[in-house]
């Protein structure tokens, strides 16, 4: 709203001074014509300050009647038809108001003409001229404060964007920190050789959530690391009986990508997972690498009596990245897919990738 009322003044004091302008302007222009009316004499003020009324006449008919009512509305036959209606017409009243009070007032030696077509088409494409320029000034102001409140928009919707990415990062840390301590603790009591390694493996996954995530892109390769590692913590809630599957193909490109992507999906293929009571439950997550792309899928299954609430599969988390990658990418540089059938939830994620030097939004 600030940013409107600032182009409302700017707007006001560019229309004062272009009719000063014109009013000077055409006091030069009828003195030149006029041969021997003095310039500041009252004959070529008058003529002028009326010959300005009637182009701002034309001006604001277009401006506040024409181009709202029709042009806006895309009635451009109407908007035409209405156009030419209100040039002809001012056109005219212009060229008798010159030839009744200021001609005949101001000029009683000239000869006196009722109707002179050469005149008239030259008020006509006056007012032509003073139309075409105000609709294109009033479509260039118009679209900077388009601009500007996309502009605006995109930055509020950022921000809103960044305090959802540090709410996923602070839920990611109390829960999963809370079940991986607990479960290396266990360890730890039975003097495990696991224990310095997964905690080694926990410190740099809450360095990575706290530190290097805090950037637009990261290395895909300190991406998939993290992933490793939380699906190796992951693993310690899990019984025997589910079936863990994770695979990796080609060669991680250097390469960059918008972190805790994957992380919602996996976390919440594990949270359904490992609660499911199906006969045979699993979770299967793959990557596939080529130069510039990654494809990930993760899949789990769940009993046929448990069923996943669309709030749950779409929780905050999940709406994040889905959030994340409009912003971050262009609509063409991704494809998410998630489905959720015959007691099968499965997500499908194919990005493009950035090269190092991308660390902002880009839509071109």
């Amino acid at each position: 709203m600030q940013n409107q009322g600032k182009y409302r003044r700017y707007k006001t004091i560019v229309q004062i001074f272009f009719w000063l302008f014109s009013l000077v302007f055409t006091v030069f222009q009828i003195r030149i014509i006029s041969e021997g009316s003095a310039i500041t004499g009252t004959p070529a003020f008058l003529k002028s300050f009326f010959l300005n009324v009637c182009f701002a006449v034309s001006v604001y008919i277009n401006l506040k009647v024409l181009i709202p009512g029709f042009l806006k509305n895309k009635h451009y036959i109407f908007y035409t038809f209405w156009l030419t209606i209100t040039l002809f017409f001012s056109a005219l009243i212009t060229q008798f108001l010159f030839i009744y009070p200021l001609h005949f007032l101001f000029s009683p030696e000239s000869k006196f003409d009722t109707f002179h077509s050469e005149v008239f088409s030259a008020f006509f494409f006056a007012h032509m001229i003073y139309v075409a320029i105000s609709s294109f000034a009033k479509f260039v102001t118009d679209w900077l404060v388009l601009q500007d409140i996309s502009l605006q928009y995109n930055k509020m919707q950022r921000q809103k964007l960044e305090a959802e990415l540090k709410s996923l990062k602070a839920q990611i840390n109390p829960h999963f920190l809370f079940n991986s301590l607990n479960n290396i603790y266990s360890l730890a009591l039975s003097n495990s050789k696991e224990t310095p390694r997964l905690i080694l493996m926990l410190s740099d996954l809450m360095r990575h959530v706290l530190y290097e995530s805090k950037e637009d892109f990261i290395s895909l390769e300190k991406e998939i690391n993290f992933v490793t590692n939380f699906i190796e913590l992951q693993k310690l809630r899990l019984s025997r009986k589910v079936d863990l599957r994770f695979s990796m193909e080609g060669k991680i490109p250097n390469k960059q990508i918008a972190p805790l992507l994957f992380e919602p999906f996996i976390d919440n293929a594990f949270k359904h997972g490992i609660r499911s009571p199906a006969d045979a439950p699993f979770i299967h997550i793959a990557f596939r690498f080529t130069d510039d792309q990654v494809f990930f899928e993760v899949r789990n299954n769940y009993a046929e009596n448990l069923t996943i609430p669309k709030d749950k599969a779409h929780g905050i988390g999940l709406q994040n990245v889905e959030k994340r990658l409009q912003f971050l990418y262009r609509k063409k540089d991704y494809k998410l897919v998630v489905n959720n059938a015959e007691n099968v939830f499965t997500v499908f994620l194919n990005l493009q990738l950035k090269d190092h030097h991308a660390n902002k939004r880009d839509h071109s």
